[in-house]
């Protein structure tokens, strides 16, 4: 991943809890295979409308020859791993729509973040750091 300072929604970027990474190394025939998560938010425009969202990230590559860096969340964060397919959701507000968790109390903890990440586009809600993209460096490779 690489951490971006400016926020570009093209970019599909995502403000991560540094304290939820994880990320497991094993090694097979000198080959390593990396395998972990963490919790995320993020934004995504679909049809002019844009919708904040929470979840979770997949973390995972296989076949890498380099031993990852496993130092800090920050570290783990910048070995190359993937996630193409995106976060999972739990939840997404709209502005005017709920989707997500059933649970009433989950539903209210996932609000109490997600309305004012909306309402504040494009900010960094507390406890998370961010622009993490999965995408290449603009300008060149990692």
């Amino acid at each position: 991943m690489n951490r971006e300072d400016k926020f570009l929604i093209s970019r599909k970027p995502f403000a991560i809890d540094l304290t939820t990474v994880t990320l497991e190394a094993s090694e097979h025939g000198g080959a390593y295979w990396l395998n972990g998560n963490c919790r995320a938010v993020w934004y995504r425009r679909k049809n002019g409308v844009t919708r904040a969202c929470i979840g979770q990230l997949g973390l995972w590559a296989q076949w890498r020859r380099k031993a990852p860096d496993l130092s800090s969340p920050e570290a783990m964060l910048r070995n190359d791993i993937d996630s193409r397919y995106g976060g999972d959701t739990f939840g997404r507000w709209d502005g005017t729509g709920y989707w997500g968790a059933e649970q009433p109390d989950v539903q209210e903890q996932h609000l109490a973040i997600l309305r004012p990440m909306l309402d504040n586009y494009p900010t960094i809600p507390a406890g998370y750091d961010g622009w993490w993209t999965f995408q290449e460096p603009k300008g060149g490779s990692r």
